[in-house]
């Protein structure tokens, strides 16, 4: 039987419930801890934060979600199992690196002088998938990879392939972040070429590109699509998010789509004050967003309750279980 690693252990694909498939515990661009002004809350206030923030999903039925932080945006394992405990939410934490410009790349870069980093990057992909993460003991249950702006650089090339020989060895999801509507079908013919199974791809950020030429281009691969962005409107408006998912469920793809928001309790660094312009434009970005409002727009357009219990519920389920 297959088992799913969360951050408290294994379940099966079938105990995974409703599930976000793409949030976050909390965000940090490298280099933010070197900041002298930077914030720095005591563990357990964080812990409290992100609890208060994450738990308010329970009500709306939410059982599992995966925090998509990659290695190198400072993912907190002992933050994700303390949130766990304190939500009684199944939490599951991916391994995997960050697209090159805001990622950590310097030391594989590096490293790649004189090493096959392909090798050493899927050997520490495989270590925390099947041994654990740091001293934690967790095992990471997903993971992730990122490509930049209308390219894929050679070294998120190597990451991608890394990912693939990881994947395929241990049947765990990849997931992917897309920038701003770009690379999804590179993305997916990438992983494919290396030999990962299509149902066992979630291609990040979709919800980025209105275009469906672009939508079929990727669902046509035979992979998942990610809405997973919703609220944050600073990207990309969420109507035009809301059109182009309902024109996919129109045309029978309620089984390949997932829902998220890519939403995180807090961010780590400097205070910042949020100029007025820009508020309105995450004014709803939050874990909650889509039950609060896509959810009962979509359905006030004709989206069925079943089409949004395969989104959010049986589409996890074989994407976990195969």
């Amino acid at each position: 039987m297959t088992k799913v690693n969360t951050v408290l252990g294994t379940i099966t694909p079938e105990q995974l419930g409703t599930t976000l498939m793409h949030e976050h515990m909390v965000l940090a661009y490298p280099g933010w801890d070197v900041d002298a002004l930077c914030e720095n809350l005591e563990f357990s206030e964080l812990a409290k934060i992100c609890a208060d923030a994450l738990g308010e999903v329970k009500q709306y039925g939410v059982k599992t979600v995966v925090d998509a932080s990659p290695n190198d945006m400072w993912r907190n394992i002992e933050l994700d199992r303390v949130v766990a405990e304190k939500t009684g939410l199944n939490i599951i934490c991916a391994t995997g690196m960050y697209y090159e410009a805001e990622g950590m790349p310097a030391y594989f870069k590096f490293r790649s002088q004189s090493m096959d980093i392909v090798t050493e990057l899927y050997e520490s992909f495989m270590h925390e998938l099947t041994v654990g993460i740091g001293k934690t003991g967790v095992k990471a249950g997903v993971i992730k990879v990122a490509t930049s702006h209308g390219s894929i650089t050679p070294y998120e090339e190597k990451v991608i392939k890394a990912a693939a020989r990881a994947q395929k060895e241990t049947g765990v999801p990849i997931l992917t972040h897309t920038q701003q509507g770009t690379m999804g079908p590179e993305q997916a013919a990438l992983l494919m070429g290396e030999g990962v199974d299509p149902k066992k791809i979630v291609v990040g950020h979709m919800c980025g590109n209105a275009s469906l030429e672009y939508q079929m281009s990727v669902i046509d691969k035979g992979v998942y699509v990610g809405f997973d962005r919703w609220g944050l409107e600073f990207f990309f408006p969420d109507n035009l998010r809301r059109a182009t998912v309902l024109g996919l469920l129109g045309l029978g793809f309620a089984d390949r789509i997932i829902l998220s928001q890519d939403s995180n309790a807090r961010w780590l660094g400097r205070a910042s004050v949020i100029p007025d312009f820009i508020q309105p434009l995450i004014a709803n970005w939050t874990y909650t967003h889509i039950f609060k409002d896509i959810i009962p727009q979509l359905k006030q357009a004709g989206v069925t309750e079943t089409q949004v219990n395969q989104m959010l519920v049986e589409n996890p389920k074989r994407i976990f279980g195969g």
